[in-house]
């Protein structure tokens, strides 16, 4: 397909292709890994293991490089084939739940876990008479409890791992089905929650539902819960780099190429509040696509920046970070949030590099649209709130909500929102009455 021809297509279309590249790069990078012969029992072992908050599947006593890359491939697969469904389109919003899906492939999330929850909101689908091309970004969404499936698979309700019984796969579809059903529903009201200033609009929902689950399963049947610990390797900076640097610098080309050979546009696009927006709706899609590369390379270079390891998690924190390129985030939004966390980081117990913060930044990166909205100052405090608050979320679901970040945002939203709105006008409030 030449140019002319590309730049005719439909935006989703243009969306979708790129998703499909990035999934095709996943398999690139898994066959050009340091560990190559480690791809296979790599991928083996991020199968079979529990997989609660936070497990390094880089680190080769959970899993490989190759094998962790292996693994984006095949969910990046599935969620693209769900992409090619009749009746489906492709939006900021499908680009958010690709890549948020598929960040937690490299310390939590895996080709198994993920099917349960599917299968729930195709059921839910089917209840509701709709075509499942209507839900494909919700199925994404509600894998965020995919390390409580291998919980069940593996280990419940023990502390021991085990094989997989009877009792583990029916738990397991239980799950995945009762969180397909309930997630779609709980997602439509979560707006009402946050008021639109979460991106990871799915966070509060899944935090909320996992809080249940932990709840029932383990504290009301007084079944011992899993320690919530990190099992980390020592990264592999070289690899990441490497591989985030090309993926993001081509996208920057492609968008280049589709926007006329041009960078018209892009500036509105990274001075965007980020509020309830669909950048290559309202921007085009040249402009948008750029987003992806030059947001993508804006956070790379701010995990190099603050000494992070490179480790599974780390690359997982690139992408779902990446995940609102399209529907909200830009480095001009984001980084007020950044400072705040680093604000936070100077007399807290927790360095700004240390592993968790490293992760829940990425997801204090979902309050963007507070600093859009209402200005810098606004978007040092959500973040600096976020830094405090993050690493205590994880003791009400038991870590086995993925979306731990996203649904520390939800808190965030609860207490700042009303505040702002209370005492404080927006940037555009501002400027009508000067």
């Amino acid at each position: 397909m030449n140019l002319d021809r590309l730049r005719k297509q439909s935006n989703s279309t243009i969306l979708r292709g790129l998703l499909c590249t990035f999934t095709l790069a996943f398999y690139l990078g898994a066959v050009f890994s340091p560990d190559l012969s480690e791809i296979f029992s790599g991928l083996g072992r991020i199968l079979t293991k529990p997989a609660v908050l936070t497990k390094d599947y880089f680190f080769l006593e959970l899993g490989s490089v190759s094998g962790t890359l292996l693994n984006y491939g095949l969910v990046g697969t599935l969620c693209c084939a769900l992409m090619f469904i009749p009746g489906a389109t492709v939006t900021g919003t499908t680009v958010a739940a690709y890549f948020l899906t598929l960040g937690f492939c490299s310390y939590g999330m895996n080709i198994l876990n993920v099917l349960p929850f599917i299968l729930g909101v195709f059921l839910y689908s089917l209840i509701k008479r709709e075509p499942f091309a209507k839900f494909i970004n919700l199925a994404m969404f509600s894998t965020a409890l995919s390390p409580l499936v291998s919980e069940v698979l593996f280990r419940y309700p023990g502390t021991e791992i085990h094989g997989v019984t009877l009792l583990g796969v029916a738990l397991a579809l239980l799950i995945g089905i009762v969180t397909g059903l309930v997630m779609p529903a709980l997602c439509a009201h979560a707006p009402n929650f946050h008021k639109g200033y979460d991106l990871y609009n799915a966070g509060p929902a899944a935090g909320f539902l996992c809080f249940m689950f932990f709840a029932i399963m383990y504290k009301t049947l007084g079944i011992q819960a899993p320690a919530i610990e990190a099992t980390l390797g020592t990264g592999s900076p070289l690899f990441v780099n490497v591989f985030c640097i090309v993926c993001f610098a081509l996208c920057i080309v492609a968008g280049y190429l589709i926007n006329g050979n041009s960078f018209k546009g892009y500036g509105k696009v990274f001075l965007d509040s980020g509020f309830k927006v669909d950048f290559a709706e309202k921007h085009g899609i040249g402009p948008c696509v750029m987003n992806v590369g030059i947001y993508g390379l804006f956070i790379v270079a701010y995990y190099n920046l603050i000494g992070a390891t490179f480790t599974g998690p780390t690359f997982g924190a690139i992408f779902c970070m990446l995940a609102f390129c399209a529907a909200g985030s830009t480095p001009w939004n984001v980084f007020p949030i950044m400072i705040g966390y680093y604000i936070g980081s100077l007399f807290g117990v927790s360095p700004i590099n240390n592993q968790a913060i490293v992760v829940g930044l990425c997801f204090a990166s979902g309050l963007a649209p507070i600093s859009g909205k209402y200005g810098i100052l606004a978007g040092v405090v959500a973040g600096l709130l976020h830094y405090c608050i993050v690493t205590s979320v994880p003791a009400i679901h038991g870590g086995f909500n993925l979306y731990n970040g996203g649904f520390t945002d939800g808190i965030v939203c609860f207490v700042l929102i009303p505040v702002l709105e209370a005492y404080f006008k927006t940037k555009e409030q501002r400027k009508s009455v000067a």
